[in-house]
């Protein structure tokens, strides 16, 4: 069982910047593909990052070069920098776990959840 905590969310302007991280509970963490999904209100659950185990990463197209992920494997996080903060951006953000190296891109692809945090971007 994986345990996955969020945090780091919260209200920002436009253009500004939030980090959120998330932290794994489990001795293999290095073996796990890392994830980052939102969902805004009324809309589906979105993939909007991940990261394998070895460290390559992988974005949706709306956030490539404004959004990076990483990973510090001795802790047991990931972290989601988030840049050039848009309204559109604003969402729940989930941190999700795959029990395998390569990251996939749906929900249905990883096995465990956190809670989620909030970000909220104001115009």
């Amino acid at each position: 069982q994986v345990q996955l905590v969020e945090s780091g969310g919260g209200l920002v302007q436009a253009g500004g910047s939030l980090n959120v991280s998330c932290a794994a509970s489990g001795r293999t963490f290095s073996n796990y593909a890392m994830a980052w999904f939102r969902q805004a209100p009324g809309k589906e659950r979105d993939f909007v990052t991940a990261i394998s185990g070895q460290g390559y990463t992988y974005y949706t197209d709306s956030v490539k070069g404004r959004f990076t992920i990483s990973r510090d494997n001795a802790k047991n996080t990931v972290y989601l920098q988030m840049n050039s903060l848009k309204p559109e951006d604003t969402a729940v953000y989930y941190c999700a776990a795959r029990t395998t190296r390569i990251p996939g891109i749906t929900r249905g692809d990883y096995d465990y959840w956190g809670q989620g945090t909030q970000v909220t971007v104001s115009s």
